[in-house]
């Protein structure tokens, strides 16, 4: 459990917390400070309830709090999260890897859009992101989630929720300009179609591209939006979407070793710009298309039904050259890796609610049934290339092998079947939910005739107890559990069992009457069994490792007047391989997982006087205790990152509607390495970036 710095500095936060809840009610009178703020956790419950009453760490982050600190992407708009890493593979962009309480193994695959699971395939190059001007905002369920949705990491999900059409007319122009060539251009249009206000749309679209900070690299991405809402009758109401993006440029993607990188090389370092690839042979292009509806439907005041359909289908090309390992004092070992692939999947969710009660007690009944199919078709070939200079790179080389690709067809079918009840009784509440899955898996390789198969059966259970107190503090405890299947095969062939994971959480939340501002504290242990190890690189898989995962988080949000705003975090992480096949790995700590994470964000705008419309930001990340291998040899070294933002609103000025950012993260332009896979893969976090944005709004 917390080391005596941890708690000290939990003690802190917690103090100074309450401190800043005191201060903000007696700063401000106006009836706008004064209004309660309640937000759901929607993903949490599938259900309309509070945060405050829900038995589970949730954050949640809203659209204006991204698009004040510039981020671009989902991982980066979880910046300010706590129990949140999202530095898995520092600067790149190409995916949105999620760390939840230290667990990497969902890192890819435990993100739903509108409450629908985003259906990739970890185990290729197929993973979907969705871009973040296109969302309302963005909710964390730190912990087990599988009781609602079925196979999931136990660190938690990440839940997006997409913007939807509005019956009120409205729009935006946004155009966006920075350094390493970065530049954006976006729209958002939204209103009624006919003067009855019975049909809605909304069509979102951006275009956007930069250099990065890598040689020889690019990023690109073409995205657009369209939907329709049709209130079929006051009870009935439909909504069709669809999302189409192209990014014809993926970015970087690769890492250098820890000795060059965190330690020197003969006395030198790779610098943070290196690319160990070939212009060639370089290639990132991945297309995806989203196609889906949600019907709700109020039978009475008591019952609601939804169903939920998404279809997607993604097609991605990879050519890749990487370094992997020094061949001599200065120069790398290359090889080459390719990829095409197409995967094809399903998801459909359908849900039936009840508001009922029985005597003194209020039931929140959910029933639902869910789907999940996915097909990928794979090709990967790989190669050899001559070894590069690290310290002085010269390119054009041709391979010097090729060999015939990899050929395989990833199929995954899940269906669950679930129920939860969430309980009030006074200011009790209490939440049960339990759920029961049918998984297939078969993963069939066309280059050996051979097949790995999983048919599993799998229950999720989850309860949690919590008690509402009048002055909005809400203490609770809760109980989950979680299953990840796994691709990993053992002698036979056959695919491992899924790993299981179980939650206890206890915590505290706490919203002061009368205002904006939130607190939490968490403190879970997690246990995940049937992971797989083996005792040398060479041997079988076998699924008998277990990963034990302890710690606290705190947040706090306030709004110390009305011109002041402040958002800390802090969690302690640690998470150990309680046993392994690996020799020397048992105890110790897991890679990809900081102990400590603590954050600070501030922003003041000018209420009055010369100066109005200006608004101001400051935030500051710390990482620290980060693990560069498995064998816990090395260290990452602790890096702290400093992020700043400028505002204005110049309808001030005269021009009614549009508004002037400036976003300079990584301030002080630190050049550090933000985490390693082992010592042959370290991962450079992202340089000082610059972006000017101009929005209109009408």
């Amino acid at each position: 459990m917390p080391t005596p710095r941890p708690l000290a500095l939990a003690i802190a936060l917690a103090a100074a917390g309450v401190a800043l809840s005191a201060q903000a009610q007696n700063a401000s009178q106006s009836p706008e400070s004064l209004s309660t703020l309640t937000v759901t956790g929607q993903a949490a419950t599938k259900t309309e309830t509070p945060i405050n009453e829900t038995p589970q760490a949730i954050s949640v982050i809203e659209r204006e709090e991204w698009e004040e600190r510039g981020a671009g992407t989902v991982q980066r708009a979880l910046n300010y999260t706590p129990g949140v890493y999202a530095n898995q593979v520092g600067a790149s962009n190409r995916y949105d890897y999620i760390v939840l309480r230290g667990f990497s193994d969902g890192s890819l695959s435990n993100t739903f859009l509108d409450g629908l699971k985003l259906m990739g395939d970890a185990n290729s190059y197929s993973s979907l992101v969705i871009d973040p001007y296109f969302l309302e905002s963005i909710e964390v369920v730190k912990g087990p989630a599988s009781v609602l949705y079925g196979r999931a990491s136990p660190g938690g999900l990440v839940s997006m929720t997409s913007k939807r059409p509005e019956f009120e007319r409205s729009g935006q122009i946004q155009l966006g300009i920075g350094n390493n060539a970065q530049r954006s251009a976006a729209f958002d249009l939204t209103g009624p179609l006919d003067d009855e206000r019975r049909v809605a749309y909304r069509v979102t679209g951006l275009a956007e591209s930069a250099d990065t900070q890598f040689d020889h690299v690019e990023e690109e991405r073409y995205a657009i939006a369209p939907q329709l809402t049709w209130d079929i009758t006051d009870d009935t109401s439909l909504t069709l979407h669809a999302y189409l993006q192209k990014d014809p440029e993926g970015g970087y993607h690769s890492g250098v070793p820890y000795e060059g990188s965190v330690d020197s090389r003969n006395g030198r370092h790779i610098d943070n710009t290196f690319f160990d690839g070939e212009e060639d042979y370089d290639t990132f292009e991945r297309t995806q298309r989203l196609f889906g509806y949600d019907l709700e439907h109020r039978f009475n005041d008591a019952w609601t039904g939804r169903q939920k359909l998404l279809y997607l289908n993604t097609d991605v090309t990879l050519d890749q050259v990487y370094g992997f390992g020094w061949a001599n004092d200065t120069e790398l070992n290359r090889y080459y890796s390719g990829g095409e692939e197409s995967m094809e999947a399903w998801t459909f969710d359908n849900q039936l609610e009840a508001q009922l009660s029985s005597g003194a007690v209020d039931h929140t009944l959910l029933v639902g049934a869910d789907y999940q199919q996915r097909e990928n078709d794979i090709s990967w070939p790989s190669g050899a290339f001559p070894t590069l200079d690290a310290f002085h790179p010269e390119y054009g080389a041709e391979p010097t092998a090729m060999y015939a690709a990899t050929e395989e067809q990833h199929d995954l079918r899940q269906t669950g079947v679930y129920v939860q009840d969430q309980m009030a009784l006074g200011n009790w509440r209490l939440a049960l939910g339990g759920r029961y899955d049918w998984v297939d898996i078969e993963n069939e390789s066309e280059t050996s005739g051979t097949t790995s198969e999983l048919n599993d059966t799998q229950f999720s259970g989850r309860a949690g107890l919590l008690y509402l107190f009048d002055n909005g503090v809400s203490p609770y405890v809760s109980y989950s559990t979680a299953f990840t299947p796994t691709s990993f095969v053992d002698a036979s062939g056959d695919l491992l069992e899924p790993m299981e994971g179980e939650q206890l959480e206890a915590g505290l939340k706490y919203q002061p009457n009368g205002t904006r501002d939130q607190y939490s504290l968490a403190l879970f242990h997690i246990e995940q069994e049937n992971v797989a190890t083996k005792e040398q690189p060479t041997d079988p898989y076998r699924a008998i490792g277990e990963i034990e995962s302890q710690g606290v988080e705190l947040e706090a949000r306030t709004q110390l007047t009305d011109s002041l705003r402040l958002q800390a975090g802090y969690s302690f992480t640690d998470i150990t391989y309680a046993k392994s096949d690996v020799e020397g790995e048992e105890g110790n700590r897991a890679i990809y997982a900081p102990r400590h994470i603590a954050s600070v964000w501030g922003s003041y705008a000018v209420q009055d006087g010369a100066l109005e419309g200006l608004g101001a930001g400051l935030g500051v990340r710390y990482h620290a205790d980060i693990q560069a291998d498995r064998a816990n040899t090395e260290q990452v070294p602790d890096y702290t990152l400093v992020d700043a933002a400028l505002s204005y609103d110049l309808g001030q000025l005269g021009l009614d509607g549009v508004n002037a950012r400036l976003n300079v993260n990584n301030l002080l332009d630190k050049d550090y390495v933000a985490s390693c896979n082992s010592l042959q893969y370290c991962y450079f976090g992202a340089e000082r970036s610059v972006k000017a944005t101009v929005s209109y709004d009408f």
